[in-house]
């Protein structure tokens, strides 16, 4: 095997190992949950804020006081 051919041939088993590895990822990395993290608490902030303004607290004290009213005939 000529050295051109025999360098072409490693170059293509680490092309391929290279591909087996990225492929075979499992689950998140420490970046990825941090940033996911970090998604979940400004999410979790921005409903919190939603759900305790004025318009959404008188909404859902008017569904309920409705359903809390209401009487089967």
């Amino acid at each position: 095997m000529a050295i051109g051919e025999a360098i072409a041939q490693r170059c293509r088993e680490i092309g391929d190992l290279t591909m087996r590895l990225a492929a075979d990822e499992e689950g998140m990395s420490t970046a990825e949950y941090a940033i996911g993290t970090i998604a979940a608490a400004a999410f979790g902030a921005l409903l919190y804020t939603v759900v305790t303004g004025d318009s959404v607290m008188s909404a859902l004290t008017g569904i309920i006081g409705k359903a809390l009213s209401t009487t089967t005939g």
